[in-house]
Parts: C-alpha cells; sequence; structure tokens
C-alpha cells in the first residue's frame, strides 16, 4: 500500500525513478521494488521518500474507508505561492492517481506569470468561481467571467492573468498525462 501511494505521488509530480533516486540516495531498483509492494523501506527511507514526493510520511500509513474517501480539510490545504501575485491551493487529497484540482486567487494584475507556459500532455478544466480573467491559449485569448469554464491540454502554451480591479478565484481540474 505505501509503495502505490508513493508511485501515485511521484508520478503526480511528473518525477522519474531516476530523479527520486537522486533526490533520495536510494537506488532506482530499490525505488522500483517498494512502490511494486516487492520491498519495505525503513522509516529513515520512507521520510526521505515522502519528503521528495511531496507528502508527508503519515499519509502512507493512513487507510481510507470501503469507498477509498479521503478528506482534506480546508485549514490542512497545501498552499504556495503561485505565478505574478497569484496563491494556488491544492484541493485533491494524497494520492490522486488521475487527477488534480487546486483553485488559485488572483490579486488585480496577478498572473500565472510573465510568460506561458506548458506543462506535460494532460487535460485540465478551468472554471472561474469569482472576478474575471483572460486565458491566453497559444495566439487565442478568452475572457472568462464568473461561472465560465474552458478546457484545453496543458502541452499548448498558456497562460491567465486577472483582468477584474478585485481579486479573482478559479478552479482548475487536471487529469493525469495521457499515454
Amino acid at each position: 500500500m505505501a509503495g502505490s501511494i508513493v508511485r501515485a505521488a511521484r508520478t503526480r509530480r511528473r518525477m522519474t525513478l531516476r530523479q527520486l533516486s537522486t533526490v533520495t540516495g536510494l537506488s532506482e531498483s530499490f525505488l522500483s521494488q517498494f512502490e511494486r509492494g516487492l520491498s519495505q523501506a525503513s522509516i529513515a527511507s520512507l521520510r526521505s521518500i515522502t519528503g521528495a514526493v511531496g507528502i508527508t510520511l503519515a499519509d502512507v500509513f493512513t487507510t481510507s474507508g470501503a469507498a477509498g474517501a479521503r478528506v482534506l480539510r480546508q485549514s490542512a490545504r497545501p498552499t504556495m505561492p503561485f505565478g505574478d501575485n497569484a496563491v494556488k491551493y491544492l484541493l485533491t487529497p494524497h494520492p490522486m492517481r488521475h487527477l488534480e484540482a487546486f483553485c488559485v486567487t488572483f490579486q488585480p494584475n496577478g498572473s500565472t506569470g510573465d510568460t506561458h507556459y506548458t506543462h506535460g500532455d494532460s487535460e485540465e478544466l478551468l472554471l472561474v468561481t469569482s472576478g474575471a480573467v483572460k486565458l491566453e491559449l497559444s495566439t487565442d485569448v478568452f475572457l472568462l467571467e464568473a461561472g465560465d469554464s474552458i478546457a484545453f491540454w496543458s502541452s499548448v502554451p498558456h497562460r491567465v492573468v486577472n483582468v477584474s480591479q478585485e481579486p479573482s478565484q478559479a478552479l482548475w481540474v487536471i487529469s493525469s498525462p495521457s499515454n
């Protein structure tokens, strides 16, 4: 169970076994066996592995109910600065294998950054929940207001800018990368 949780977290981060090996100092072979449930890791190794893939040690020992439901309390949401004058709040509890959801609060003139960016080859859904944003998607521009949504591929260069005089919020849902 712990190995599959680690694998899900690692793939969500688009991290290879080689990268995880470099960060943790553990062999790729051991990490592969651990993820497949063929070997066990010491607590020290687990601390290193979980830290590298962005989960806590408790995440690999937490069991869920029969339905597989996991709760992420608002007070426990991981947050991080995002782009320029924006904050990203993770909404999906660990481990989610097939999607990632987060919300972003953009302050006035806040954006995902100065330049367009891409990441992997996933499907993205962007839903504006308050305010108004401009989505620059390659050479196309879309003005999205509260309640508007748009779907696109993460491999297409994109950038989001708050065009409202007040903070705007958006919900993002991103699928697993295509195979």
